[in-house]
Order: C-alpha cells, then structure tokens, then sequence
C-alpha cells in the first residue's frame, strides 16, 4: 500500500475506532455512526452504505462479544430471546432494502437515524430509567434487527436502549447484545453480499475494519468504567447532526 492509498484510509481507521469505542460501551451506535457518516456525508446509497457496514461488523461484533464473554458480561438467557428474531428482522429489512431504489429511499433512511439520535439525546437527558423486568424481548429482537438492515444502524439503539430503560444491568445488556449483533450481522452481510456482490472489501471497509477490531477490546473494558449518561448524550448531539446535514444534502439544498 503505498503512502497516499494510507492516507486516504487512515480517516476511515478513526471513525472505526471511534465508532466501536462507542459501540462497545454503550452497546450501540457503530453501526448508526458509520452509516450516518457513509450516506449522508460521503453520499453512498443506503443499501451499499449498509452492507459496508454489516461486512465490517462481522469482524467488529466478532472481537467485540469475545471480550464480553472474557468479562463475563453475557446473559444466556436474553441472548437466546433475541437470537432468532434478530436474525429474522435483519434479513427481512436487507431483501427489502436492496429491492428499493436508493435515490426514493435515503431521505428516509436519515430522518430514522436522525430520530435514533433524538432518542438517545432523550435518553441521556432523563438518565437513569426506573427499574423495570424486560418485557417483550423478542419483539424488540424482530424490530431492531429489522431497523438495523434496512436502515444501516439501529440494532443497538433500538434493543439496547429499551432494555436499559426496562432496568435490566447495564453490562450485561451491552455484553448480550453485542455478542447477538454478530450473528445478526453475518446474516445481514450474506444477503447484502447475494444482491450486491463483493466489490467493497478494499478501500473504506477496509479502513473501519481496522480502526473497528483495534477499538472492540477497549469497548468491552469501557463499558464497566465511562457514565452513560454523558456518553448517550454525545453520541445523540453527534448523530442527530449528522443525520441532518445528510438530509440537507439529499434534498439538494
């Protein structure tokens, strides 16, 4: 690889390892921060945008649930409540998005990620939630996994958020749902890859896989030490902003 080939992937590298530094704390976000950045500042389709996503998240949730494992943070019984609705949703939301038309969809695709990060601005805000046993687990396995594919991020926001808000411990949340994203991004990524091919390993992919695997480790340590409140509230500001200069751009402002 020569110098300027570096240079032009080292920005990549960063918003990887930003992103699952996030993720890995929060249990969300890599997914909703890399989209937002691929289609509403790059100007990627939606479906393209998340099926780079989805292919770097195979190596990302990878590394990410074995360090939740190592620390303990998996509960098997809510792991197994959300494995196969998640799956379920995901491939449902990936056929549905590559059988749409990029320019009709991607305004919508960005005001969804714009209101994920209004939500999780809100949730910061009124941090800590009220103790509540999880209910409805796997209807919210269906959704986010669904989200999550058809809108290039959101299986984070979406589960993890509403468990937390339900008062289930915060660890093992975070550690339970990262550790399913990563056989619900293996289903996702095997049916972007049917529709779209493989031609987008090299270049961006490449870069949000490095900066994203370097980070997993230091996520899973993070989740027991960084306050989520301030994080859930840095992370909404940073999304919601970016969601809506990608909708300024869409509309050709």
């Amino acid at each position: 690889m020569d110098l300027a080939s570096l240079q032009a992937l080292l920005p990549y590298v960063g918003v990887g390892f930003a992103a699952q530094l996030v993720d890995g704390a929060l249990g969300m976000a890599f997914g909703v921060i890399c989209n937002s950045l691929l289609v509403g500042v790059i100007g990627l389709p939606p479906a393209a945008a998340s099926a780079r996503v989805h292919i770097v998240e195979c190596f990302t949730t990878a590394t990410s649930g074995m360090s939740h494992l190592l620390h303990r943070n998996i509960d098997k019984k809510l792991f197994f409540k959300l494995l196969v609705p998640g799956v379920i949703g995901g491939l449902t939301g990936a056929y549905l998005l590559t059988n749409i038309d990029a320019s009709v969809v991607k305004p919508y695709v960005l005001a969804y990620l714009t209101l994920i990060g209004l939500y999780l601005l809100a949730r910061g805000i009124f941090w800590p939630p009220k103790p509540r046993e999880a209910k409805h687990v796997a209807p919210l396995g269906l959704v986010g996994g669904f989200l999550d594919a058809a809108g290039g991020g959101g299986w984070g926001p979406v589960v993890t958020s509403n468990l937390l808000v339900q008062g289930v411990e915060p660890r093992k949340v975070i550690g339970t749902v990262n550790s399913v994203e990563f056989f619900l991004t293996i289903a996702v990524s095997a049916m972007f890859i049917a529709h779209l091919g493989l031609d987008d390993l090299a270049g961006p992919t490449l870069g949000l896989i490095i900066g994203g695997m370097a980070a997993a480790p230091l996520g899973a340590y993070a989740a027991r030490h960084i306050p989520l409140k301030p994080m859930l509230i840095f992370v909404g500001i940073v999304l919601t902003a970016t969601s809506l200069f990608g909708i300024y751009k869409a509309l050709g402002y």
